[in-house]
């Protein structure tokens, strides 16, 4: 079994990001951005609503206080104030979903915050402790090493071990930086053979052409890519033909 998960709701205002409509047949969780990176609480509503319409389970994807740098950019964030970013914006998509009647199944750190959270303790302190205090039924999205794993296990929480099917790795299981040339893989059968494999072999293949041991519950897709939503189509549909259970990791 494998969960296919999306970032989603990541327009602003009058700014269209993403192809919602188009993912969302394909996958079995949505992580929303809640406002700070990305979306807005129009954006996150039509979302929360959009994943209920099909049957897709709900997740808070906060980031970085970061619109113009879509919450790629890092930052030095006091631990203190960045807790309670997290309990603000995780505490508003839960507000909007259980308006829908919906109940928030996880939360996945977005970009610079995830990166960081993943080999700083500090970043990774205030992240676990925001949603031990919020909501410890919400299991945590994260990589399968590093400091945020490691803290969130310690701490009780669920973990669900995370692979990207559109970006590269290193030798040491963390994803390449977006500013190498490599970081992106832009073929959507490519990407699915590797997800394909990961599950069959829990291999992967790194940018230096050696292999890693890789085990993941749940697969990204970035929704902001211009292809994420082939990407979507052609993964769940070679996972179907290769026997593989997709559904959401709440749904038993």
């Amino acid at each position: 079994m494998i969960d296919l998960n999306c970032d989603m709701g990541e327009s602003f205002g009058r700014y269209r990001i993403g192809q919602d409509e188009a993912i969302f047949p394909f996958i079995t969780s949505a992580n929303i951005a809640c406002g700070f990176h990305a979306g807005d609480p129009l954006v996150m509503r039509r979302a929360v609503r959009l994943a209920k319409q099909n049957g897709v389970a709900v997740g808070a994807h906060p980031g970085f206080p970061d619109l113009v740098g879509f919450g790629r950019r890092e930052m030095n964030i006091d631990p203190e104030q960045l807790y309670c970013d997290l309990l603000y914006q995780i505490g508003a998509l839960q507000a909007i979903a259980a308006s829908e009647g919906v109940k928030l199944q996880h939360v996945k750190p977005h970009g610079a915050l995830y990166n960081k959270a993943n080999r700083d303790a500090r970043t990774a302190e205030a992240v676990v402790q925001a949603i031990s205090d919020l909501d410890r039924t919400l299991a945590l999205y994260t990589l399968p090493t590093g400091p945020l794993y490691e803290l969130a296990r310690q701490k009780g929480l669920r973990v669900v071990r995370e692979f990207f099917a559109d970006r590269t790795y290193q030798t040491d299981g963390t994803l390449t930086p977006r500013t190498a040339p490599n970081a992106l893989i832009s073929d959507a059968r490519e990407a699915a053979r590797r997800v394909v494999r990961m599950l069959r072999e829990n291999r992967v293949e790194t940018v230096d052409g050696s292999e890693i041991q890789m085990e993941a519950e749940t697969v990204c897709i970035h929704g902001d890519e211009p292809s994420a939503a082939a990407f979507a189509r052609e993964i769940r549909r070679r996972l179907e033909e290769a026997g593989v259970v997709v559904k959401a990791i709440g749904s038993g």
